[in-house]
C-alpha cells in the first residue's frame, strides 16, 4: 500500500491555519486583540523567512500559554462552524489536484501538521482524505486545555508518527510520497521514497537541490466545493509524479 503525506500550512493551504482562525477566536472572546496582532505579524515573518525549530518551539509555547483553560468542545464547535468560510477558501488548487490524483490511484492520503487536532482532523474530513497526523494538547478532567502538549507533530516527530502509521496500516514508505514547504519537515520528506518541496523556504530549497527533490509551486487558492473537477488535473498530476519517479529511478541506478 502507498500513501501520500501532505503538510498543511503553506502546502495545502496558503497561510497558517491557526492565524486564519484567529479573528474567530478573538470574536468569541478567546483571544485578546494584542495577541491577534502578534499572530498576524508572526505569520508575515513565517511566510517571508520560513521557520526553524527554535521559531516553531516559541510558537508552540505561545499557543499553549494562550489556550490554557480553553474549553475543548467549544474550540471543536468553533472550528466546525467556521472551517468552510475561513479555511476552505485558502486551499491551493494544485494541492487538490495532487490529492485527487493520489486518491484516484488508490493511495491513502494523510495530512501531517503541527497544528492541533481540533483544526486538522475536521479539515481532513472536509477534503475527504484518509486521515491526519497532528499535534495533541492535554485536556483535563473538566474538558479544558491544560497548557501542556501530549504530542507535538514537528520535525522528527512527524517522521516517527509516519513510520508508526506505516506499520499499523501496511504502508510502504519507500513507495510513498510526501509534500512540504519547510526545512523543519526535512525528516518527514526523508521518510518516504518520493519527496517534493512545495513553495520551499530557502533552507528546504537548498536541500531539495542537493537531494534532487522536485520543487513544486502552488499559487492558486480555490474553494474545494466550488472547484470544477475534470480529468485534466489528474493528467497534470500524473505527469509531475511520473517525471519525478523516473528521476528517482535514475538516481538509484547511478548509485
Amino acid at each position: 500500500m502507498r500513501a501520500a503525506f501532505f503538510d498543511l500550512d503553506k502546502t495545502v493551504i496558503a497561510k497558517s491555519s491557526l492565524v486564519a482562525l484567529g479573528p474567530e477566536f478573538h470574536a468569541r472572546g478567546l483571544l485578546r486583540r494584542r495577541t491577534l496582532i502578534w499572530a498576524v505579524i508572526s505569520q508575515m515573518l513565517f511566510v517571508r523567512f520560513g521557520a526553524d525549530d527554535d521559531k516553531l518551539t516559541k510558537i508552540r509555547e505561545s499557543v499553549l500559554k494562550v489556550t490554557k483553560g480553553w474549553d475543548h468542545q467549544e474550540v471543536r464547535a468553533l472550528v466546525a462552524e467556521t472551517i468552510n468560510d475561513v479555511i476552505e477558501p485558502l486551499i491551493y488548487d494544485e494541492a487538490l489536484e495532487l490529492i485527487d490524483h493520489h486518491l484516484g490511484e488508490g493511495d491513502e492520503v494523510w495530512l501531517v501538521s503541527m497544528s492541533p487536532a481540533e483544526i486538522v482532523e475536521p479539515f481532513a474530513e472536509l477534503l475527504g482524505i484518509t486521515g491526519a497526523i497532528s499535534s495533541k494538547a492535554k485536556i483535563d478532567e473538566f474538558g479544558k486545555f491544560t497548557g501542556e502538549m501530549e504530542f507535538f507533530a514537528q520535525g522528527d516527530n512527524k517522521a516517527v508518527a509516519m513510520r508508526e502509521l506505516a506499520v499499523q496500516r501496511g504502508i510502504d514508505l519507500n513507495d510513498s510520497f510526501a509534500y512540504s514547504d519547510s526545512e523543519t519537515d526535512i525528516p518527514m520528506l526523508q521518510a518516504v521514497g518520493h519527496a517534493y518541496a512545495v513553495n520551499p523556504d530557502r533552507q528546504l530549497a537548498r536541500m531539495a537541490h542537493d537531494s534532487e527533490w522536485p520543487i513544486l509551486s502552488f499559487t492558486h487558492p480555490v474553494r474545494a466545493h466550488d472547484r470544477s473537477r475534470s480529468h485534466t488535473p489528474f493528467l497534470i498530476s500524473a505527469v509531475i509524479i511520473g517525471i519525478a519517479a523516473v528521476l528517482g529511478r535514475a538516481r538509484v541506478l547511478r548509485r
